[in-house]
């Protein structure tokens, strides 16, 4: 069921309908009043209590009132102190008109539980005294039936008993000198019950130049008239004085008014009692009392309030928790038909301005928010801070008259109206215009924002407020958030920080950061910055690849044995379908180094750009530099920021190289592999790429390449015998030369794109070695001549990695095998020896020959050698590399041996003739010792 507007079941007065109000009628005038001369809803008793709401603190008061003029009790002293517009004159008007008798107070609805809370069926007679600070002047007497009273003290008496009782203190009155308490106290009796009405005290005493006399007394005489009165009320039972005061010194109005209030505030605190204040649900009804005739049906208050409550239930996680509360929903029938988030932000936001006035401040805007909402037929189910009509020059004027100069272009560009910023965007975007929700959003966070001093430090609203402002049932908050964001990345003057939002004159730094843009170049500024992030994206992968080259010219890429990955530049972008700038660039680099060709075409692999977000890319580097100069100028004092909008810059520096790192995994993500078929002719195909998206969730974009790689067989790291085997029948062997070289299989398999791609020359050698296990795979022989095999070996264990290594075909390395055990015979029962087990660095040394024989083939002996003793020279230019031949060469064979025990010395002899300075001697000894020489490195 469609919930029911706010204008079926709340009625504005008609003034407020009409728009015929006037912002005087709502300001009480009690010397108006007094005067009979008030418009007829603060003249008239009746009227004025039937729009006038008794609050919690006003009842209390006329409770006390009651208790003075009987004489049975009460405060004598009351003093009324709260901000401008805070009900402080309407509170005395209540007490005027209650105690006046012109109408009957018991004929008065608002007053009934007052009086029966009292036992009185009505009231007595009582004379009120009306002192309005406003209308007395210091230096201006008033002409009583042709009689000339010039003091507070005349006027007292004056308006308790005429003539006959100022004549007791008229002497006091024309010299300007306070009477007395007790001269006070005797006119108070004689005219009692008695009720003293004091407005504007402050306004009255700040006219008064300290040690100048007028008409009126001095300043210290009525500080001395004010302390008498106090002490004379209270000794009189039947006398009451209740006086307004202001609440800030800004009120007060100036040096001298500050020093008023403090001196009043002084003599009354002796002796006042406290006064309720108004509470935020009294001020609610205060408002719609005034504003609204009363709301009839209850039981539609009760369903609209109802549909708010399982709203905000249901959208829980998206507003404050309070609002789910039972006592919430009875605040909305409370306020209804304004939502209480309204008078939220009115009363704790507005009314901190100290020009705001409080409840009569509230009343002149709400007065123009409604009579507009009513004239333009809004059918809102409550009015709320989302459809306060900003676009109203009445109620926008209202608004920013309480604030510093320069809102009305923020309000026109930024917040509402035909031409502004959310109207343009809810057009561009229908679920935005159907809710209205850029325009309620901006007006939320308006109200809630636009009060706040620039030094505040959590200054603006946060999301879930400002939801709470906007949105209503029916609709989801996500087209709010949504909106918010919009609004975030398009407005000039909305700001964000710590998740809070906010409104100011002063354009944002997002105008600003977007200018800065301009200023960086692609060549040398863009492309640096996305370059370094590639590498450090790629830049561990040494372990997968030899090496890196990230937008690279293909002269300055090797042509080498090493696995190569290639970074295709930003103008190269891949696409899943269409033509791929970057396979036309990643062939080009894989024929072609330079101008010679490229030979080892199966070590590269290529890392293309997504085509379709490089553009962001390189915007969203701008984006970074442009926050990082802004940042470094608010540091450097360069660009003057409040502290919350430098922190905000520096937020947004943060959250935009996050958002660069996530674009570059986002971008580079397409991995291209060259590939070569074989057709069924076991003829090579023409060139294939194979594309691989790469996960941009991934923790390393190193590991997720070499996943892609591995899982779709891109790269071997571990190749099984059986897979080289069935290489060399199909590419190597052929009946007329049945065996291969293991560095040319190597080589083949680095230029040809239809071979295995393994990781290094090392896969290729273990692969070796654990064929050399059996007699399924090859055989090996490290030379042939004529028919014989130099250095064969089949089936006995891992041969040395030689440059000629020959890797044989197994039925060939059997039949051999086979023929030279028959002929063992003929030469002694002798059978030719296995090569030496070990590894030798492909094109290094081999073994040495010994007696003319083949490599491997040891010098007969008698008896085993047991140790092994060797002494070599070292060039001093080239020692280092020398040792690690040495280590590589020689040592290994015995270090990977179980059993061999090892000793290495080593001998350093250098000489200088004409002896060696005391630093070098001095070095190199402390050197000698912690690199743990013996003690023999000495000098001579």
């Amino acid at each position: 069921m469609a919930i029911r507007p706010w204008r079926e079941l709340a009625v504005p007065h008609e003034d407020v309908q009409r728009g015929t109000f006037q912002q005087a009628e709502f300001a009480a005038d009690l010397s108006m009043v007094h005067a009979g001369s008030a418009s007829p809803e603060y003249q008239d008793p009746q009227l004025f209590y039937a729009r006038t709401f008794v609050t919690e603190g006003m009842h209390l008061l006329l409770g006390n009132v009651i208790k003075r003029i009987t004489g049975t009790g009460g405060d004598p002293v009351i003093q009324l102190q709260t901000a401008f517009g805070g009900g402080k004159t309407h509170t005395l008007l209540a007490v005027y008109h209650m105690a006046q008798g012109k109408v009957p107070a018991h004929t008065i609805g608002a007053l009934k539980p007052v009086l029966k809370e009292a036992g009185l069926k009505d009231l007595p007679p009582a004379r009120i005294v009306v002192l309005d600070g406003i209308q007395l002047g210091p230096n201006e007497p008033k002409v009583m039936d042709g009689i000339k009273v010039n003091t507070l003290w005349g006027q007292l008496v004056w308006q308790l008993g005429g003539a006959k009782a100022y004549a007791r203190i008229k002497d006091s009155d024309a010299s300007g000198t306070s009477p007395g308490k007790d001269a006070l106290a005797a006119a108070l009796k004689a005219h009692g019950p008695c009720i003293i009405l004091m407005d504007e005290v402050v306004a009255y005493f700040r006219q008064f130049e300290e040690g100048k006399k007028f008409a009126g007394g001095t300043y210290e005489s009525n500080l001395t008239f004010i302390q008498a009165l106090t002490e004379a009320v209270r000794s009189v039972p039947n006398a009451v004085l209740l006086a307004s005061l202001p609440e800030s010194d800004r009120e007060a109005g100036g040096a001298r008014g500050i020093a008023a209030l403090r001196a009043l505030e002084h003599y009354f605190q002796r002796i006042q009692a406290v006064w309720k204040t108004v509470s935020a649900e009294e001020s609610f009804a205060i408002v719609r009392r005034r504003l609204f005739e009363g709301v009839q049906d209850k039981e539609g208050v009760q369903e609209v309030c109802r549909a708010f409550t399982k709203y905000y239930v249901k959208e829980k996680d998206d507003l404050p928790s309070e609002v789910r509360e039972e006592r919430y929903a009875a605040l909305m029938e409370q306020a209804y038909p304004i939502h209480p988030e309204l008078f939220e932000r009115l009363y704790v936001d507005w009314s901190t301005l100290e020009t705001f006035q409080r409840t009569r401040g509230v009343l002149k805007l709400m007065a123009k928010v409604i009579h507009r909402l009513w004239k333009d037929g809004n059918n809102d189910p409550l009015i709320m801070p989302g459809n306060v009509p900003l676009y109203d020059n009445e109620v926008k004027n209202e608004l920013i008259n309480y604030l510093p100069a320069g809102w009305d272009p923020v309000m026109e560009r930024d917040i509402d109206g035909d031409r502004s910023e959310p109207v343009r965007i809810e057009g561009g975007e229908a679920r935005f215009g159907s809710a209205q929700a850029a325009r309620r959003v901006a007006r939320a966070i308006f109200m809630g924002s636009a009060p706040a001093p620039h030094e505040q430090g959590a200054r603006g609203l946060p999301l879930d407020r400002i939801l709470l402002g906007a949105a209503v049932p029916g609709t989801s908050p996500g087209i709010y958030r949504d909106a918010l964001r919009k609004l975030t990345a398009e407005l000039h003057h909305l700001n964000q920080a710590n998740d809070r939002y906010w409104y100011d004159t002063r354009t944002n730094l997002r105008r600003e950061m977007e200018s800065r843009k301009q200023r960086f170049d692609v060549v040398h500024d863009v492309l640096p910055i996305i370059k370094d992030l590639v590498q450090r994206s790629v830049g561990n992968a040494y372990g997968l690849f030899s090496s890196t080259h990230i937008f690279t010219p293909s002269s300055d890429i090797p042509d080498d044995s090493g696995l190569r990955l290639v970074v295709l530049p930003l103008q190269c972008g891949h696409v899943s379908s269409g033509p791929s700038k970057a396979e036309a660039e990643a062939k080009n680099v894989l024929h072609k180094r330079g101008d010679q060709p490229r030979l080892r075409q199966n070590r590269l692999i290529f890392l293309a750009p997504d085509q379709s977000n490089t553009d962001r890319l390189q915007d969203l580097v701008r984006t970074q530099l442009s926050w990082q100069s802004i940042v470094k100028d608010y540091h450097d004092r360069a660009l003057v920021l409040d502290n919350l909008v430098g922190r905000n810059a520096e937020e947004q520096f943060a959250q935009a190289k996050d958002a660069l790192k996530r674009a570059v995994l986002d971008t580079f993500k397409w991995l291209l592999v060259p590939t070569q078929a074989i057709d069924k002719d076991d003829r090579p195909g023409p060139l294939q790429w194979q594309a691989h998206r790469l996960g941009s969730n991934a923790q390393s974009l190193v590991q997720e390449i070499e996943k892609q790689l591995k899982e779709n067989g891109h790269l071997i790291d571990e190749w099984a015998p059986v897979h080289l085997e069935r290489q060399l029948r199909k590419w190597s062997w052929t009946d007329e030369e049945p065996e291969a070289k293991a560095s040319k299989v190597w080589h083949d398999m680095q230029c040809y794109l239809y071979f295995d791609r393994l990781k290094n020359e090392s896969v290729l050698t273990r692969c070796i070695a654990k064929g050399g296990d059996g007699k399924e795979f090859f055989g090996f022989a490290y030379g042939k001549e004529g028919e014989t095999y130099r250095g064969f070996a089949f089936g006995t264990g891992a041969p040395m990695n030689d440059s000629e290594l020959l890797l044989i075909e197994p039925n060939v390395a059997l039949a051999y095998q086979q023929e030279q055990a028959a002929k063992a015979p003929a030469n002694g029962g002798a059978a030719q020896p296995a090569p030496m087990v070990g590894s030798v660095p492909s094109g290094k040394m081999k073994e040495p020959q010994a007696n003319g024989g083949a490599p491997g083939t040891p010098a007969p002996s008698s008896a085993p050698k047991s140790r092994f003793y060797g002494t070599i020279t070292l060039d001093p230019a080239t020692a280092k590399f020398q040792f690690g031949q040495v280590v590589d060469e020689l040592l290994m064979h015995f270090t990977t041996k179980p059993g061999v025990s090892v000793t290495i010395k080593v001998d350093i002899e250098a000489s200088m003739e004409s002896g060696f300075d005391e630093s070098t001697v001095r070095t190199v000894k402390e050197n000698a010792g912690v690199l743990g020489f013996d003690a023999g490195a000495e000098f001579e």
